[in-house]
């Protein structure tokens, strides 16, 4: 195409444009503009004049470089596709490492796994209720335990993801067991998911393991043990995805995940660590909702918002340290108990978007997760939905294939202003930790939750088989996982007394003593001795029961 060619259709573009806004008015009676869940105005019709390249260089530029818009790596997909990583939980050891077989067997590619509650909140199996331990994750209490979980799994050469709180005692046990196997830690590979407390206290309410300021410090001892002692290990996750998922709209949940990030950096570069040391170790976890575009621009503004700040606000030097690598997992908020099976289309969606907005790690919900821990079948098709993406639908053929859409580019600038305005108000409050003990984010995530919710009620927000297009179906009609089988987990407590008759309990007093000591000083380091205690035998529950008598106990906080 000539460039007098070019220079006429410009110049008659915004006559057509005019001619088009009186045919819509026409057409369309009320307000044109709607809103996505983040409170951003959208037009019917997106042109050159919302976006029209000129920031091409400094706000877009191309894949693998700064700002990283496009992706983190030059060749993303084409070069390596995302890691299937399905989060797996369930009853005993046992059950885990038996699912965990399967889920390699039908193509997963790395591993997450996610603990009982009663190890998310402290404690060990014989100090909590039985009747729902191991119903929404597994029991791990000890290094054998993880041992048996991990049996015939090759870890030196398999990415793992250890859903695991402060004080990480998973990870304490993973590196125990690769100890006892005879596996460097530096072969060791994966990410201490949920390591972020922040996102604990406010969104998920786990105030029962450590005080936030306890919490705190392992967090730091933790990064700084990891980036010398397993330095392929990514020590931090930043967990966006309990913001969202208890309320708070895209833009929110990634602006808050942001100012965690800010945060925790923050915090390693008061203990003396270099940003370049540790920046490209900090890893992100987010909640992908159906709504496809904005979730899009959210990744791509997060991705660029991120490699400004850890360049100019940081000072990191190595482009590496720049990277937004993230993990998303499709949304069970967004998913119903009537008409289930319409879950496998809203489950695709939301993988699509997290595909589409260039993530790292990809895990997608099973259709029945409203209902139960997922059965064999619900996994199964989940699974495939990612093999279906990828090997049939095309979707790594391209990279970044919405860069250019004038939609797309207009959305993403809009998402970050609101990142960045969000983020501003943090920062105003004196940081994150601030902000949550203040109970700001509490505020501004309940109040979107209700929004939310009201327009749900009212049927302004559409949600198939909930306020429309509604059947008799009856959700009970639908098999589910049946978990716990008494006996099986009575046999499990049975195990764990034996194993705490039978070991050393010389050697874990003193470990358990050692780990209170190391608390005293700043010099020593607290996650070094968590996992001295693991590999002397002391269990989940005792090592946070030490912690939490020198650290302080968790309370709820007061949101004003």
């Amino acid at each position: 195409m000539s460039a007098d060619v070019l220079n006429i259709k410009q110049a008659a573009a915004p006559e057509g444009l005019r001619k088009w806004e009186r045919e819509f008015a026409q057409g369309v009676k009320g307000d044109a503009v709607t809103h996505n869940r983040s409170g951003v105005s959208i037009k019917p019709l997106y042109t050159q004049q919302d976006w029209s390249g000129e920031r091409q260089d400094d706000a877009l530029g191309y894949p693998g470089q700064f700002p990283y818009t496009r992706g983190i790596y030059a060749t993303m997909y084409r070069g390596r596709s995302w890691s299937q990583r399905q989060l797996i939980g369930l009853g005993v050891p046992e059950d885990y490492n038996s699912r965990v077989k399967e889920i390699l067997d039908l193509g997963a590619s790395a591993l997450s796994l996610i603990p009982c509650n009663s190890v998310f909140r402290g404690y060990d199996a014989d100090e909590v209720p039985h009747e729902l331990l191991g119903t929404c994750g597994t029991v791990i209490n000890h290094v054998k335990d993880m041992e048996t979980a991990l049996d015939g799994v090759p870890i030196d050469h398999l990415s793992t993801a250890m859903n695991d709180p402060s004080p990480f005692t998973l990870l304490a046990f993973e590196l125990a067991v690769a100890k006892r196997r005879g596996i460097p830690w530096t072969s060791i590979t994966g990410t201490s998911n949920q390591s972020d407390c922040i996102s604990h206290f406010v969104a998920n309410h786990m105030f029962f393991r450590l005080a936030l300021q306890g919490a705190r410090r392992v967090v730091i001892d933790h990064i700084k043990f990891c980036n010398t002692q397993v330095p392929n290990w990514n020590p931090l996750s930043i967990v966006g995805q309990h913001m969202q998922q208890a309320g708070a709209t895209p833009a929110e949940a990634m602006a808050f995940t942001l100012a965690s990030g800010i945060q925790y950096a923050e915090d390693c570069i008061a203990a003396g660590m270099d940003p370049d040391q540790f920046l490209p170790r900090f890893t992100f976890f987010f909640d992908i909702s159906v709504s496809l575009f904005e979730e899009v621009a959210k990744f791509r503004a997060g991705r660029r918002v991120w490699a400004r700040l850890c360049r100019e606000r940081f000072g990191a030097k190595d482009p590496r340290s720049w990277r937004f690598k993230f993990h998303g997992q499709t949304s069970g908020v967004d998913l119903t108990r009537q008409q289930p099976l319409n879950n496998i289309a809203r489950v695709t969606t939301q993988a699509m978007a997290g595909i589409l907005g260039g993530l790292q790690s990809l895990h997608t919900d099973g259709y029945d997760e409203v209902f139960s821990t997922p059965t064999t079948e619900a996994a199964r098709i989940a699974v495939a939905t990612q093999n279906i993406l990828r090997e049939e639908a095309h979707l790594t053929d391209v990279i970044d294939p919405l860069g250019g859409s004038y939609y797309v580019e207009s959305l993403t600038d809009d998402m970050e202003q609101k990142i960045l305005s969000i983020i501003a108000m943090i920062d105003e409050a004196g940081g994150m930790y601030n902000a949550v003990e203040k109970g700001i984010v509490q505020q501004m995530i309940g109040d979107s939750a209700l929004a939310f919710q009201k327009k749900v009620d009212s049927g302004e927000q559409t949600v198939v088989g909930v306020n429309a297009y509604q059947t008799e179906e009856d959700p009970a009609s639908y098999p589910t996982l049946e978990y716990p089988q008494p006996e099986r987990m009575q046999g499990y407590l049975k195990q764990l007394a034996e194993f705490k008759k039978t070991r050393s309990n010389d050697d874990v007093e003193r470990a358990l003593k050692e780990l209170a000591r190391s608390t005293e000083t700043r010099k020593t380091n607290v996650f070094e001795h968590v996992v001295k205690a693991a590999e002397a035998g002391a269990t989940h529950g005792e090592i946070c029961g030490t912690l939490r008598k020198e650290l302080g106990f968790g309370h709820p906080l007061t949101v004003v």
